[in-house]
Parts: C-alpha cells; structure tokens; sequence
C-alpha cells in the first residue's frame, strides 16, 4: 500500500470501519471527517497490525463520536448528516483536532467548551473587527443555534453569534462577524452588501463554503 492508496479495516468490538492510510508522518494520527468517516494516518513503516492494535486502543473513545447508521429503504447504511456534524465538533476546536485526553465526553460538554472558548475570544476579535468595518454592535450575543451561524436586529445594533463557530478555523468565525457587522450598514443581502462584504472580508465566498461543507444542517 502506498501513499495514495488506503486499506479499510474494522476496530474489534463495535466494527467501526476506518479508511487507513500510509503517510510521511512520525505518529499514528486518527480523525473524525465531518461526514462522519474514521480516517487513520499511519507512518510508512507501520504495518496493519499496528494499525489494528492502535484502533483497539482508541475505540472506547472513538465508538461514541461515530454517528450511529440508519438503513435507508434500500437497505444501505448512509450517516445521518446532523449526527456526523455533532460527532465532528465534538473532536474539534478551532477546526484542530482534539486528542482523546481533550474532546468532551457528550454533547452538553461541547456546548460548554465551545460557549466557553467564544466567551473567551469574542471580546478582543470584537474590538478589532468593529474598528476595521468602522460600525459597532449595540451588544453581542453568544447563542447555541441550529438554523444560522449568525444574525442581527440592524433597528437595535444586536448581533448574535452561534457558539457552534468555535469548532471551526477562526478565519470562520470572523467572517460571520464581519458579515453581521456589514448588516448594520446593509440590512439586506443586496449588490451594495456583497460589495461591502468583500472589502472587509475578501475570502468571505471561500469561508461560506467551507461552513456549509462543514455542516449541511446550517443554512
């Protein structure tokens, strides 16, 4: 097997499948994709039995982070989309995978450590942002959300930022700053909003992209 090609095997008990790959890496490095799919990096020396014996390792942490599959009619067995996004945050902060020592145990714990690290890094990106788009909020909000990454109340100057965010690369969670802060100057998704939107935040059509990949449960 060489770098390119990959080797599924299964963990002993729960019979997760998990893609593994040889890779010109010194440790064995083990990931959730936001699909939902168990990736395995290996050094190029490593044999399959060591991949083996590191995923009986890990599967006591991996087995509940993997979303649980549902047989369609068909009888095939696709990831529930909504269950792979919340298994991949689980296993991330600012899109960095977390160790197994590091990652929650359980939903409510990430919600805690994402509220936590946007509490902690919101006020001084804050200050930042709102003096490079020259508006300022009349007040922030940290929300957990299901339906946006982030809105606002031009009338009243609230913002509300989805504490979700802090899974994901930090350049994510400035763009929907920057994008609400926009909103202040133009309410509505128009010609002048985009135009405003790619002064302040050029990569702003990459970085809502990469967020709606990332979670197809966030419009």
């Amino acid at each position: 097997m060489n770098e390119h090609e990959a080797t599924i095997i299964t963990t002993p008990v729960n019979g997760i499948p998990v893609e593994v790959r040889r890779k010109r890496v010194k440790n064995f490095n083990l990931r959730i994709r936001t699909d939902g799919t168990v990736a395995l990096s290996i050094p190029e020396p490593a044999t399959m039995e060591e991949a083996q014996a590191f995923l009986a390792e890990r599967e006591r942490w991996l087995a509940p982070r993997v979303p649980k599959r549902i047989p369609d009619a068909n009888g095939d067995d696709p990831a529930a989309t909504c269950t792979a996004t919340e298994a991949w945050e689980r296993t991330h902060l600012w899109g960095k995978p977390l160790s197994p020592d590091e990652a929650p145990a359980d939903a409510k714990a990430t919600a805690e450590l994402q509220k936590s690290e946007l509490m902690r890094v919101l006020p001084k990106t804050m200050k930042r942002l709102q003096k490079k788009v020259g508006v300022e909020a009349g007040w922030w909000q940290i929300r957990h959300m299901k339906t946006c990454w982030g809105s606002c109340t031009p009338s009243t100057g609230a913002i509300r930022i989805n504490a979700r965010l802090a899974s994901y690369p930090p350049a994510c969670l400035e763009y929907m700053m920057i994008h609400e802060l926009v909103h202040l100057m133009e309410p509505n998704h128009g010609k002048r909003f985009h135009m405003l939107l790619d002064v302040y935040c050029p990569r702003n059509r990459e970085l809502k992209q990469l967020l709606s990949h990332a979670a197809e449960t966030i419009a």
